[in-house]
């Protein structure tokens, strides 16, 4: 029975899930684009020889990390939703979280190169930031890419949370359609597939592009 349930609601309300699942996709991407943006910029600050700024962004990593998302994403929404649209407000929510985690990885990957490339190319007369920009950040960043496409899977999952300010992506969605039919468990289990989906063809992306930079290395 719970089969034909979950049958017959797909059938009423496809339409539903995929125009929910769209938003989520949408969501999350342009969420992923403008946290790495910002996670290099953190990650650069984090190892600025100014102690001023690298204590600053180190407190706001720390306390982005030692938060929960909800609150934050109550935060953002209250104190900017006048002036935002319900999708910026969720690219900024997810973008605040995600970018304090992808600083603290890029500062790892920026961390991990040997530290004779860069006084090599200080030496060929390279500003500090020259020299970040043409050789440390490149290959730090093709070290972390792996983790960087984790990340949009992480936030295509955090998109979820954005249900709870009214933003029409795939849990609100599914939530709608349990109203409708006064259902709980089977409209539930046709968004957990979904999700499980797109998460796992990008995972089985992302091993594939782990496999190639192994190989290029």
């Amino acid at each position: 029975m719970g089969e034909l349930k979950v049958l017959s609601i797909w059938q009423d309300y496809s339409y539903y899930y995929v125009e929910g699942m769209q938003e989520t996709l949408k969501i999350a991407a342009a969420a992923t684009i403008a946290s790495i943006l910002f996670g290099i910029i953190i990650g650069i600050m984090r190892l600025s020889k100014n102690f001023v700024l690298r204590d600053i962004v180190a407190f706001y990593v720390s306390f982005i990390r030692g938060t929960p998302m909800l609150i934050q994403i109550y935060i953002v929404y209250y104190s900017l939703s006048f002036n935002l649209s319900m999708f910026m407000a969720s690219v900024v929510s997810l973008t605040v979280n995600s970018s304090a985690y992808i600083g603290e990885t890029v500062r790892g990957g920026i961390e991990s190169i040997d530290k004779g490339q860069m006084e090599a190319a200080r030496s060929l007369g390279m500003t500090h930031w020259q020299a970040m920009k043409e050789i440390v950040i490149p290959q730090a960043i093709k070290s972390i890419l792996p983790s960087l496409c984790n990340q949009f899977i992480i936030l295509i999952k955090n998109t979820s949370m954005m249900s709870v300010i009214g933003v029409h992506e795939l849990m609100y969605n599914s939530n709608t359609v349990r109203a409708n039919t006064y259902l709980a468990f089977e409209p539930l289990i046709i968004a957990a597939v979904m999700y499980f989906v797109v998460c796992f063809v990008l995972e089985k992306g992302v091993n594939y592009l782990e496999r190639r930079l192994k190989y290029s290395a």
